[in-house]
C-alpha cells in the first residue's frame, strides 16, 4: 500500500474492524540512518472515533507540528508506547534486527494489548499476533503515521538531551545524522559512546584514532 496523495486514512483499520479486530496497533520506527543515537519505535492504538486532524508521515511535518500532534495523539489514543534499541544493541545485532527489537518492545508495552498489528515496512515482527507489513504505511495508514510521529518526537528529544553531554557533535541540530558538521566533529574528536561503531564513517574514525 503506497502513500495516498490525500494523506493517511483509516481504511485498513476499518476493514480489520469488520473482520473482528478491535485493537489494531500501528507500529513504526525512526532512526535507522543516523551515525549516533538509538533507533526508536512507537506503537499506537486509535479509538474508532478519531478527531485529531493532520496526522501524516512524520517526515512530511515540521518539528512544531510533530510536537503538537504528538501531544494530541497521546491524549486521544486508546493506547500508545515508545521504546528503543541502543547504539550498543545496534552494533551487536545490526540495525535491521535492532529496529524490529525496538518495535517489539513498543508493542509489548501497550496496554491494552493489541489484537492486530500494522507494521510499517517490509517485515513483520516475531510475535504471536496477527499482523501485516505495510510498505509506506506511515503515508497510508493513520495509526502507523501516528506511531511515526511519536517515535520521531521521542528520538528528537533524546538527541536534544544528549547534545548537552556531547555538545561538540551538535546533536541538537543534526539528531545524529551524518551531516558535514557532524562528520567533521568525528574527525576532530573521534566517536563518543552514543555513536554506532559498526557504521562505516564511525568505524573509520575508530581505526584512524586507534580506539578499541
Amino acid at each position: 500500500m503506497s502513500a495516498s496523495p490525500a494523506g493517511p486514512s483509516r481504511t485498513r483499520e476499518r476493514l480489520l474492524s469488520r473482520s473482528g479486530y478491535r485493537l489494531v496497533a500501528g507500529v513504526d520506527e525512526v532512526g535507522r540512518g543516523p551515525l549516533a543515537g538509538p533507533v526508536v519505535a512507537a506503537a499506537v492504538i486509535l479509538p474508532p472515533q478519531w478527531s485529531v486532524q493532520g496526522v501524516n508521515d512524520s517526515k512530511r511535518l515540521d518539528h512544531r507540528r510533530r510536537r503538537t500532534l504528538s501531544a494530541a495523539i497521546k491524549r486521544e489514543a486508546l493506547a500508545w508506547a515508545v521504546a528503543a534499541a541502543s547504539p550498543q544493541e545496534i552494533d551487536r545485532i545490526n540495525i535491521h534486527r535492532a529496529s524490529l527489537l525496538a518495535m517489539r518492545r513498543a508493542v509489548n508495552t501497550l496496554a491494552p494489548s493489541p489484537d492486530y498489528l500494522l507494521v510499517d515496512g517490509r517485515f513483520v515482527l516475531d510475535m504471536d499476533l496477527p499482523q501485516e507489513a505495510v510498505v509506506g504505511g506511515d503515508g497510508s495508514c493513520t495509526a502507523v503515521a501516528a506511531a511515526s510521529i511519536l517515535a520521531k518526537v521521542e528520538r528528537d528529544a533524546v538527541m536534544q538531551a544528549m547534545h548537552w553531554i556531547w555538545p561538540q557533535y551538535n546533536f541538537a541540530s543534526n539528531k545524529g545524522y551524518g551531516t558535514e558538521e557532524h562528520r567533521r566533529a568525528l574527525v576532530e574528536c573521534g566517536p563518543c559512546p552514543l555513536h554506532r561503531r559498526s557504521y562505516a564513517p564511525v568505524a573509520q574514525r575508530q581505526l584512524g584514532l586507534g580506539l578499541g
